[in-house]
């Protein structure tokens, strides 16, 4: 056959513009990706295969009671979900979680075709099963249900336990089931997603809940309390990873390691915790079954040298008739003292020269017109009190001697008055770390008075028409206390890393002498006469002496201070004499009966009876006499076991040539213990007398002999003597005893 060339031609130039043309191009198509589109591919990679920057959080610290206990700490929770439109969406998990057969949802033998996706629903019952076990909220029928819903909304984000917050024990359990057990190495395929929290857990509940503090647990941030006022020790610093995608899978890889958060030693101590919090309940219950309500309780307890707060408790009244912890009152809550505020007054006028203990004045029968306005005393109605000095007026809490006192002195100026009340502390800034301490609000004259009134002073100076948060009050009788010394109350003692103490938070001294010595002393005279003789005698002991205050005053309501109930307290320290806590009990009524000395006093007695019990540990070197016996007594038997005990003990124990499993009798010789070694003659038995079972049984044996043993303790009697020749399998009876 012969070919026209001109036809090959054109075939073969149209060949190579095709060519061309599909080169050209793959060359703009190159072009346009490397150079116009980089940006966009660029950040495919990034988002497909690798992430940069990702954060790896930090673990929180921990906050540690005063004893080293757990009060605080971050644990893992889990919630699982599923997507119901990845790999599981198909016809197989329809049909196995919609068959129905007597109004129970679970699967049928037809819809285990295997297909994508059909693991899920051929494995449906037993995942079912499975999940009723680890979660008991629900049964397996349920569970099936729980799944249909699922799949009916086709949910993305479908939480396999509903309502149940997964712990570690139970989210590895799951784990393990079918279908779940894929997740590690088809994660996508499956279709789960794991979100980890950390969740903050209180072993102890809830004692010194709102003093901890609260975490807003979905973002894992601190909310009140420690865990915000020392939130940046114990967040830790989170560090840095990026991701990569290798093999399609992804790995994560370390650039920066987290640091963990730093443990808080705070000073609270379980123990003390929990002694204030029954105390206080056990008043709400008295009160109740007297006719009254609390709505509100606050203790605080104090170390007097350190200002450690080694208890501190808030309960408030909620619609179920239960106390909770929800606010703290006893640094926030702005109340008027009343009568607790009466101290400061009289300490203000001693510390002044304005007083003395031998001034008198008169409570008029217990009602009196100040500036026309009726001011009354407690006991009014029986006649009030008539002539009282200085102390009485406090040991007595009377009103009108009080404020005529003030009154008489301070009168044409007021601001004296003012300025000594915030030089005694009761008015300071205690310099608290947390969000929402309330500072003391104190009133003071404007120069051209105002803001002020007659009345004003008298009523000051009884505890009306101040504000003052418990934690002050208990921080100025805690400097009454401490001879003068007024330190700022201390939460937190130390910071630690590891179980490692890194910094030590110190004592804070806020002013070094709140008052003239002799007017400090004075009134701590005052303060045990209150307790001994006047209307403290409830917050008193029989074991110690107790200084302190009582106070009862009005609160006001929406229509004054009639019908706002009372707040009721007693504010001391204990022992008097030489003061290692200082208490503070404050009781709101809604109603009912209101007395500072009959309700806040015996709660004040408990915590103080209670802590001293605990408290009063003696120097044991105390107890060392002349007869003082101290070396132990030390069994017969395998000496280089007991010369191991008294070393450690740092008891001089001879060796005398001893060796490992030589067998002697112990003797005491001075502050050391000597021991005589028994002849190595197994054939005869040797005394056993004073050994201890273990050595008595190997000497016995040893020798081909069987042991038979009565009692515990060291070896009384043994029925074969001492020096008889030894007969294998001659049984020997051993008598052991305690004396």
């Amino acid at each position: 056959m012969k070919f026209d060339k001109k036809y090959i031609s054109s075939q073969s130039t149209l060949v190579l513009i095709i060519a061309l043309a599909f080169c050209a191009a793959i060359v703009v198509v190159m072009v346009k990706t490397m150079v116009f589109d980089k940006a966009f591919w660029e950040n495919q990679r990034r988002n497909n295969f690798e992430q940069d920057s990702l954060t790896v959080p930090a673990m929180r610290g921990n906050i540690l009671s005063a004893d080293g206990q757990l009060m605080a700490s971050s644990l893992p929770d889990y919630k699982i979900y599923i997507d119901f439109k990845s790999g599981l969406s198909n016809e197989a998990i329809k049909k196995g979680v919609f068959s129905h057969r007597d109004s129970i949802y679970h699967l049928t033998k037809d819809s285990l075709f295997m297909g994508k996706g059909e693991v899920f629903a051929a494995m449906l019952d037993t995942i079912c099963n499975g999940l009723a076990e680890i979660c008991p909220n629900r049964t397996a029928a349920d569970y099936r249900k729980h799944f249909a819903e699922g799949w009916t909304s086709q949910s993305r984000y479908f939480e396999v336990c509903k309502g149940t917050t997964l712990n570690y024990i139970q989210y590895t359990e799951i784990m393990r089931l079918p279908f779940f057990r894929d997740y590690p190495r088809r994660r996508y395929y499956v279709g789960l997603t794991i979100e980890e929290r950390n969740n903050r857990k209180k072993p102890f509940g809830s004692l010194a809940r709102r003093t901890l503090g609260e975490m807003f647990g979905a973002k894992d941030s601190a909310r009140s309390g420690m865990e915000l006022a020392y939130d940046s020790l114990l967040r830790g610093v989170p560090g840095v990873k990026h991701r990569r995608k290798i093999l399609n899978k992804y790995i994560d890889l370390i650039d920066i390691k987290p640091r963990n958060g730093y443990d808080i030693v705070s000073t609270i101590d379980v123990t003390m915790q929990d002694v204030c919090e029954s105390a206080l309940r056990e008043e709400f219950e008295v009160i109740k079954g007297t006719g009254g309500l609390a709505d509100m309780g606050v203790v605080v307890l104090m170390e007097t040298k350190t200002g450690d707060v080694k208890a501190i408790v808030n309960l408030s009244l909620y619609d179920d008739g239960q106390y909770y912890e929800a606010r703290n009152f006893a640094l926030a809550a702005l109340m008027e003292p009343g009568s607790t505020f009466k101290t400061a007054s009289i300490l203000v006028g001693l510390d002044d020269g304005e007083l003395t203990l031998n001034d008198h004045t008169n409570g008029n029968g217990g009602v009196y017109n100040m500036y026309g306005s009726m001011m009354k005393d407690h006991n009014w109605n029986r006649g009030g009190y008539g002539d009282m000095d200085v102390a009485h007026t406090l040991m007595y809490s009377s009103n009108i001697g009080v404020s005529r006192l003030i009154d008489s002195r301070y009168h044409n100026n007021p601001e004296k008055f003012v300025e000594g009340l915030h030089r005694i502390g009761i008015g300071a800034d205690l310099q608290l770390p947390f969000v929402g301490s309330a500072t003391p609000v104190i009133r003071m004259p404007k120069p051209d008075r105002s803001n002020w009134s007659k009345t004003a002073l008298a009523w000051m100076s009884i505890g009306y028409e101040t504000q003052i948060p418990p934690i002050s009050t208990i921080a100025f009788y805690n400097a009454i206390a401490n001879n003068g010394k007024m330190v700022s109350p201390r939460f937190v003692k130390e910071v630690q890393e590891n179980g490692k103490t890194i910094s030590t938070i110190p004592v804070k001294v806020l002013k070094e002498q709140i008052a003239r010595p002799e007017a400090i002393e004075q009134i701590r005279e005052i303060l045990v006469r209150v307790v001994s003789e006047g209307v403290g005698k409830r917050a008193g002991s029989k074991l110690f002496t107790v200084a302190g205050k009582t106070g009862t005053a009005q609160v006001v309501g929406n229509g004054g201070y009639k019908g706002g109930g009372h707040l009721v307290s007693f504010c001391g320290y204990f022992p008097a004499e030489d003061p290692k806590y200082t208490c503070i009990v404050a009781i709101r009524l809604k109603y009912g009966l209101a007395s500072g000395g009959g309700q806040a006093g015996p709660v004040f007695k408990k915590i103080a009876e209670s802590i001293y019990a605990n408290d009063v540990t003696s120097d044991l070197t105390r107890a060392v006499d002349t007869l003082t016996v101290y070396v132990p007594e030390v069994k017969n038997g395998d000496v280089s076991a007991a010369r191991y005990v008294l070393d450690e003990l740092n008891i001089p124990a001879p060796a005398h040539n001893t060796e490992k499993g030589d067998i002697g009798q112990a003797v005491a010789e001075g502050d050391g213990v000597n021991f005589s070694i028994n002849d190595n003659d197994i054939d005869h038995l040797p005394n056993l007398l004073g050994m201890g079972l273990r050595d008595a049984v190997f000497e016995i044996e040893r020798r081909g002999m069987r042991a038979k043993a009565s009692g515990a303790g060291r070896v009384t009697h043994q029925s074969v003597a001492a020096g008889t020749k030894t007969e294998s399998n001659k049984t020997v009876e051993i008598e052991l005893t305690n004396d």
